[in-house]
């Protein structure tokens, strides 16, 4: 998806919208000096190029039983380049451990967020679960079942310093 030019008002209405997504399109258009049709023109545009991916209703964990946050790096094991390959050269049809992987973890409602690291692990999770006794079940049952998987380090969140959604516009 082509990159699109942001001016100040674009980055203001980003403003508002992250900070209250919620906010009627008048509000925002009275914040930012536009009349509303213009405004939510410039809205539809940013939510049509990719800009606003989408809205939601942000939870709090602990208020809904998710009382424990881990980080949880993972190592999958390594399979050579010539293992999957047959005699005649030809591509073996199955998934990459990689892809395997990121389909489990598309199902795995304590993982609400996954990324693909740099570095010594392949992976990172951020799982919200009950408690340590949920975690455990997670990570015996689940995580450290899967045929992939080879090694895994957590850490778990003792405070909350700073949790954010809104991104930086620079």
């Amino acid at each position: 998806m082509p990159k699109i030019e942001l001016d100040k008002t674009d980055r203001k209405i980003l403003a508002i919208l992250q900070a209250d997504g919620r906010a009627s399109n008048q509000d925002v258009a009275d914040a930012v000096s536009l009349s509303p049709s213009p405004c939510l023109r410039r809205i539809k545009r940013l939510e049509e190029a990719g800009v606003i991916r989408q809205y939601v209703a942000l939870l709090e964990p602990t208020q809904i039983g998710l009382g424990l946050l881990a980080y949880v790096n993972v190592r999958l094991e390594k399979h050579k380049e010539g293992a999957s390959a047959n005699a005649a050269g030809a591509r073996r049809t199955s998934s990459s451990p990689h892809a395997d992987f990121a389909d489990s973890v598309d199902g795995w409602p304590e993982v609400v967020a996954c990324y693909a690291m740099t570095g010594e692990m392949d992976y990172l999770l951020r799982v919200h679960v009950e408690d340590m006794e949920h975690f455990s079940r997670f990570m015996m049952k689940t995580l450290l079942i899967h045929p992939s998987v080879a090694d895994v380090k957590s850490s778990f969140a003792l405070q909350r310093i700073k949790d954010t959604t809104a991104l930086p516009l620079l």
